[in-house]
């Protein structure tokens, strides 16, 4: 068995810009705990020469991206092996870098696809040069790259795969060229494929015009596509339900959306975790270490922590929100303290991701937090993005203009890097998305490892993970609402939470204890992999 996981983004390192943000965030996490384990998994995916940008927030508080050039030679090596993709007619030279994530009983090749060749031409070039950028011919151009070119260049490199697990409908034109090869036979290629649907928001499905997918691949298309993708426009997560033998949410409420989204097709879920040994921050995985000591290969063991005592627990975080308020004042000029309750929000700038949802009722924020909360907040907007780049603004500006009443600072360029650091340092992580459109999140189960506390609408994880005011808070029932009713209840639970926080901590401390006993031994990477591989991958 061998398993090919295909991927449009993979995060392993904050200094290789081939990730965006969760799903690349995740694919990493998917191929660190992989490569731990031993699974017979390779990876593939493209190498972004100017990557996802760096986030830059200029003095009106706009996000301006920058794309600096990324050398991947500190970090990989060119394979002497090129395999040549038919795009709008002409040849296009697909080069091969070699990554190795090492684990700790492994190691698991990514395969990075490079079309920044000298002898390809200087439209081509581009294709791979920068992560989700450009228009919807760049876009299919880049899939088949992934897809067609990753498949050609696995049959020299790694020719016994026996899943192609595709990561998101990105992936999907892997099919096609399975299709080729067993002549048409859907059975077959259904038989060799897995499928992973990552968003229940229908912007996030790509979907092409039939037009444009013709001129931009039609060697590869078969003669019944419109029945595969789609009557009228080529859906790539329709043709890879139609193409797999399984298909898969990443949460419980997933599923069953993804199911009401695309009637007629089995669609199970695996809920998503994280990399335990990439998220503990170096203050918890010390005390793991010295009171649990088989928690790096079993996760679950941090099920019972009754060992440690309360005094090193505090410690930890204190150490932990030291290293976070650090960094804050230093890129900020803010002048936080670690005394004081800090709550992070921190994701992609999207407008149902609502960052700006606590400022519904500023006056009733201002009474509640001052001198006692600080805020920080971080995220990038797509560049395309408007409506995310003035949720950006918004933040910083009402931060600058209630400076006095509002403890409040934006932590630009949102990476890896940074994100381990709230991650670690945050005591309480808010989530404030519009139900049910976070598919899972994971970067709320990252602070579980550092004894950090969840506030967040009960949708993806969240709703499978809390138990209200025992292991974290939910913001408001398990229905749908409008952002005024959620408003109301983040009120009431912040209320809740400020007042724990200060007036009760020793409940505060049996809240932080059950966030890492209830939540780390289930939202891992190592138990999802795992669950992967006994319900899809044999």
């Amino acid at each position: 068995m061998k398993i090919a996981y295909f991927s449009m983004e993979i995060g392993v390192n904050e200094n290789m810009p081939t990730y965006s943000g969760g799903l690349g965030i995740l694919a990493g996490d998917h191929i660190k705990s992989a490569a731990d384990l031993n699974i017979p998994l390779v990876a593939v995916t493209l190498l972004y020469k100017r990557g996802y940008f760096i986030q830059n927030i200029n003095p009106f508080g706009l996000q301006e991206e920058m794309y600096p050039y990324f050398d991947p030679r500190a970090f990989m090596e060119p394979l002497p092996l090129k395999v040549t993709v038919k795009i709008q007619g002409r040849d296009v030279g697909v080069g091969v870098w070699k990554y190795n994530q090492v684990g700790t009983t492994g190691r698991v090749p990514i395969y990075f696809l490079d079309t920044d060749l000298p002898t390809n031409a200087p439209e081509d070039r581009l294709i791979t040069q920068y992560l989700y950028g450009g228009d919807q011919h760049t876009r299919i151009s880049q899939e088949t790259v992934l897809g067609i070119g990753g498949y050609l260049a696995l049959k020299k490199l790694e020719p016994n795969i026996t899943t192609f697990h595709m990561n998101e409908g990105h992936a999907v034109f892997l099919t096609l060229a399975l299709l080729k090869d067993y002549e048409g036979n859907e059975a077959q290629v259904r038989e060799k494929c897995m499928f992973t649907t990552h968003t229940p928001v229908p912007a996030g499905h790509d979907k092409f015009s039939y037009e444009l997918a013709e001129k931009v691949m039609g060697t590869y298309l078969p003669a019944n596509i419109r029945q595969l993708a789609g009557e009228d426009i080529l859906n790539t997560t329709v043709l890879a339900l139609n193409l797999s033998r399984s298909a898969n949410g990443v949460s419980q409420l997933h599923g069953e959306i993804s199911r009401q989204m695309f009637p007629g097709y089995t669609i199970g879920h695996v809920t998503n975790g994280v990399h335990h040994l990439s998220w503990t921050g170096p203050e918890f995985k010390a005390l793991y270490d010295k009171y649990v000591p088989n928690w790096r290969q079993q996760p679950q063991a941090l099920a019972d922590i009754s060992i440690i005592p309360d005094s090193e627990i505090v410690e930890a975080k204190k150490k932990a929100k030291r290293r976070l308020i650090s960094y804050i004042n230093s890129v900020a000029g803010v002048g936080f303290t670690d005394e004081q309750l800090t709550i992070c929000f921190a994701r992609r700038a999207a407008a149902y991701k609502r960052a700006t949802l606590i400022f519904a009722d500023l006056e009733f924020l201002f009474n509640l937090s001052y001198d006692r909360v600080q805020f920080v907040f971080a995220g990038k907007a797509h560049p395309q993005d408007e409506p995310g780049k003035e949720l950006i603004k918004e933040i910083i500006n009402t931060g600058r203009q209630y400076e006095k009443k509002l403890r409040l600072a934006f932590v630009p360029n949102y990476n890896i890097w940074v994100a381990s650091m709230m991650t670690a340092g945050a005591d309480v992580w808010l989530n404030t998305p519009r139900r049910p459109r976070e598919a899972s999140g994971t970067s709320g189960m990252k602070v579980c490892f550092n004894g950090g506390v969840n506030m967040s609408v009960l949708d993806g994880w969240w709703r499978e993970g809390c138990i209200n005011r025992i292991n974290g808070w939910a913001i408001g029932d398990d229905e749908d609402q409008g952002d005024e009713a959620a408003a109301a209840d983040l009120y009431q639970d912040l209320d809740d939470m400020v007042t724990t926080y200060y007036a009760n901590p020793k409940q505060w401390l049996a809240i932080m204890r059950r966030s890492i006993s209830d939540l780390t031994p289930v939202f891992n990477t190592h138990r999802m992999v795992m669950e992967y591989f006994h319900k899809y991958y044999k």
